[in-house]
């Protein structure tokens, strides 16, 4: 019998890359998103894309939506894929029995959604954290003696998502160079992205390790490392590699799932200090990931693992993947390079040591080497690249 799968968010990357993978495996896939016209509902592999309310805007309404199209395509698999989906369908899984959706309940997510609470997880287990304070509350901000702290500082919201004007907003990370550049920045954030957590910078290379967790166990690994971000201080992957997986990373990492009792996906982030070597646990974050499409293409194919996971259905755990793979956004690449030609490192608040712009156009002008693959552009499966370059060419 197929199974139906819906997949939300068909805007993202994750997205196309879990229709592509379920699709390939046989399994009917649909797909829903804010937008009338997305990068999954583009590909061949869906069955049909409908527009739905945006997670964010109107979470009601988008579970509301969402439990429609269960009933409407008689799905079997539910696939959110952002932190406002998860957010708002999690709660409602009681509401849609007859669809099994592959994630931990919503007080595990809320749980491993608050920085502050993964960090101080983290270092009770042993992990290492950057050194950090923590501005309790708008009000707390005024009291803490900023000039007395040790810059420059990166300021993370603690929760993931943060109500404001009744909506959820998803925080940026900034970053302080001073207490004047601090006091402004608190001053710009709603009440509801406090916790603040003022971070010591750490400058380096970004290491993902990525799980699917399972009835209490480990059922895949990977890891890969950032090459190229969006924005270029530090943000989402659009230049990555698989990385051969560093043992006492994926220990950490497990460890810190199991603390809080995370099933189904993960991608926990680490950082290595460039001067003293030490790698130190960034964040954690229990849903896909943007450059979930590397995993596939080295050999570890999480959204199949899930799905067949929560189905029940028989598991074909990847003994090994292909180290070296590489996988590129292509306009994310190119926003990448018109930021660092645009803007001087102090604009895009670059640390010591940063590639110049000579540098970034060198590495960005090398278009292809042997391993690299485009998360997007497939030309088995072209239209969701056209669709994306439309819409990136309206946005200029």
């Amino acid at each position: 019998m197929i199974c139906r799968v819906l997949v939300t968010d068909g805007e993202q990357r994750a997205a196309l890359a879990i229709t592509r993978s379920l699709g390939a495996a046989g399994y009917e896939v649909f797909v829903c998103s804010p937008r009338t016209r997305s990068l999954a509902g583009a590909s061949r592999y869906a069955q049909d894309e409908v527009t739905v309310p945006d997670p964010l805007r109107d979470a009601a309404g988008f579970a509301a939506a969402v439990s429609g199209l269960v009933n409407w395509r008689c799905i079997d698999l539910l696939m959110p894929v952002t932190d406002g989906s998860l957010v708002a369908l999690l709660p409602c899984r009681a509401q849609m029995p007859s669809v099994t959706l592959p994630f931990a309940h919503a007080a595990v997510h809320a749980r491993l959604s608050q920085k502050g609470d993964v960090l101080a997880a983290a270092a009770a287990l042993g992990v290492a954290v950057p050194a950090q304070t923590t501005i309790a509350s708008a009000e707390h901000a005024s009291r803490v003696p900023l000039e007395g702290l040790r810059y420059p500082l990166v300021l993370k919201p603690s929760p993931v998502l943060a109500r404001a004007n009744g909506a959820w907003i998803k925080p940026s990370v900034a970053y302080a160079g001073s207490a004047e550049q601090l006091r402004a920045h608190l001053k710009q954030w709603p009440v509801g992205a406090y916790p603040v957590l003022l971070q010591q910078r750490v400058v380096g290379q970004g290491i993902g390790v990525s799980l699917l967790r399972w009835d209490g166990r480990t059922v895949a690994a990977f890891a890969h490392r950032r090459l190229r971000e969006k924005p270029p201080s530090g943000g989402v992957s659009v230049y990555s590699e698989s990385i051969a997986p560093d043992p006492r990373l994926v220990a950490q990492s497990e460890a810190l799932l199991e603390h809080f009792g995370w099933q189904g996906v993960a991608m926990v982030e680490y950082k290595t200090d460039g001067a003293s070597g030490r790698t130190y646990l960034m964040e954690v974050n229990p849903r896909f990931w943007g450059s979930l499409q590397l995993a596939v293409d080295a050999g570890v194919d999480f959204p199949a693992l899930l799905a067949a996971a929560a189905l029940g259905r028989p598991l074909s755990q990847p003994a090994s993947y292909r180290v070296g793979v590489r996988s590129r956004s292509w306009w994310g690449d190119v926003d990448h390079l018109l930021a660092r030609l645009r803007h001087d490192p102090a604009a895009l608040a670059l640390p010591p040591g940063a590639p110049s712009r000579g540098r970034a156009v060198r590495d960005f002008l090398a278009l292809w080497r042997p391993g690299d693959r485009g998360d997007v552009l497939r030309w088995r499966d072209p239209m969701p690249f056209v669709r994306e370059t439309i819409d990136w060419l309206r946005g200029r």
